[in-house]
């Protein structure tokens, strides 16, 4: 067996030699056979390539686009996070910029009047079971605060306190209907009581017939004994109608009050009149009304 593997090894060798010979022959001849082969086998794999191209590109495509898409989809994410952290940002900065402008000018009402203050933020507004219109601060009785205290806010007086805990009060807006004030107009020093009547509604009870009312002279707090529930002094509204009705005894009106209950963003708490009432220096600091527009109509005569 060894003899015949032997022979057929060497007539295998032989064969190789002769055609490596031959084909060095033909290359030396100038017949490139062997890139002739080459060029041949790739035209025929051509068709095969093209095909798989054409099939494969797709799902490449496919794929590129699905990466694409995600990182895009993460970049929006990303984005829209950014936005909401900067609108609630901007957000807040406009409510500090607001709470700051409120208490400057609160804290300049109480100086120009010398009242002795503590600030608050309102943190709530409702009613109770007792009282129909309230707001709720954040500081109480750890504060100095007990009821019956006067409270404003940077256009005149918001109410008094009814209620008191550690960390809290609950304060009775001047718009409730059962908030009566008794009031001055500035200048002439008549007297009246003012009542809530919820909402923007409040009415004036002049106590002397002999009071002379127009439309936007201002009330003032006439003041209670102690600065309890109310210190003297403080803007509380404008006249806005003068009933005329006959047999009145006493003149009766409509008022606009000064303070917007629905901003208030920050108030004080009037412990007392340090300098005692001081008159009608506040008047200045009411807000002023808008400018009354007058038409005047030019009649056409007729032709």
């Amino acid at each position: 067996m060894t003899t015949k593997w032997t022979n057929r090894t060497r007539l295998l060798l032989v064969s190789l030699l002769v055609t490596s010979l031959f084909l060095i022959t033909l290359d030396l001849r100038g017949l490139n056979i062997i890139s002739s082969l080459r060029t041949a086998a790739q035209s025929a794999l051509t068709p095969f390539q093209s095909l798989s191209t054409s099939m494969l590109t797709p799902i490449s495509n496919f794929l590129e686009d699905l990466g694409g898409l995600r990182t895009a989809q993460s970049r929006v994410a990303e984005l829209e996070k950014e936005n909401r952290e900067l609108r609630n940002t901007n957000i807040l900065n406009r409510n500090v910029e607001g709470e700051l402008k409120q208490l400057k000018g609160v804290l300049d009402l109480a100086g120009k009047a010398k009242y002795k203050t503590v600030s608050a933020r309102v943190i709530g507004k409702g009613g109770t079971a007792s009282i129909g219109e309230t707001i709720i601060i954040d500081k109480g009785s750890r504060s100095g605060i007990t009821i019956d205290m006067t409270v404003i806010s940077e256009s005149g007086l918001v109410g008094v306190v009814k209620s008191v805990s550690n960390n809290a009060s609950i304060v009775m807006l001047m718009s409730d209907p059962n908030f009566r004030l008794g009031v001055r107009v500035a200048g002439s020093q008549f007297m009246g009581i003012l009542s809530g009547e919820g909402g923007e509604n409040y009415s004036l009870q002049m106590l002397s017939a002999a009071s002379d009312l127009s439309v936007g002279d201002v009330l003032l707090s006439r003041g209670s004994s102690g600065d309890k529930p109310f210190v003297p002094g403080v803007p509380v509204g404008r006249v806005s109608f003068v009933e005329n009705s006959l047999g009145q005894l006493t003149k009766r009106a409509k008022v606009e009050p000064y303070v917007d209950f629905n901003s208030l963003g920050v108030v004080s708490v009037v412990f007392e009149s340090v300098a005692g009432d001081p008159g009608d220096a506040l008047v200045s600091k009411a807000p002023k009304p808008a400018p009354t527009v007058t038409v005047f109509v030019t009649p056409t005569p007729n032709e």
